[in-house]
């Protein structure tokens, strides 16, 4: 496994995550009903809105996952945030960055994952709208243009409740 690298202005951008003031939050209808939507259009079983934090994951919203945080270190997430560009995992379990991952070699065993950084007010890459499966999956140009577009409805929602 090969941990997410820690993005250089790490210390901004968890402080842009936490001004956001959604950690730890109860869920909100506003962010529950796009991921729903992005399973359904997806025919994915895991959708979430991922916050990455310091140390953790956490998620604000999500669709066919019990746990509501991972670790940082294990998380696909993490490395979307640090490249601020959309991560596609067609099958974890032959990605060398993935293969022997936790989430891989056992629940929820991930094989495909895609993830569109979530951009805070300030341009922070804060987060993750993500889809996962349990088998390998190859989304087209128009999958992930519909993924970066659920991204904006998810960002839209951050800078509306956005009190700095």
């Amino acid at each position: 496994m090969i941990p997410a690298p820690i993005p250089a202005d790490d210390e901004a951008r968890v402080r842009a995550l936490r001004e956001l003031l959604l950690l730890d939050t109860p869920p909100e209808e506003r962010f529950d009903r796009i991921v729903q939507f992005a399973a359904e259009q997806f025919d994915c079983p895991i959708a979430l809105v991922s916050l990455v934090d310091a140390d953790r994951q956490w998620f604000k919203a999500r669709v066919g996952l019990e746990a509501c945080e991972t670790g940082r270190d294990i998380s696909f997430c993490g490395h979307a945030v640090a490249d601020r560009e959309t991560l596609v995992v067609v099958d974890a379990s032959r990605d060398p960055r993935f293969a022997d991952n936790p989430l891989v070699v056992g629940p929820p065993h991930i094989r495909f994952y895609a993830g569109a950084p979530l951009l805070a007010p300030g341009g922070q890459a804060v987060g993750t709208l993500c889809l996962i499966d349990t088998r390998p999956r190859s989304p087209d140009a128009a999958d992930l243009a519909i993924l970066r577009a659920m991204r904006q409805l998810v960002q839209e929602e951050l800078a509306a409740g956005y009190r700095p």
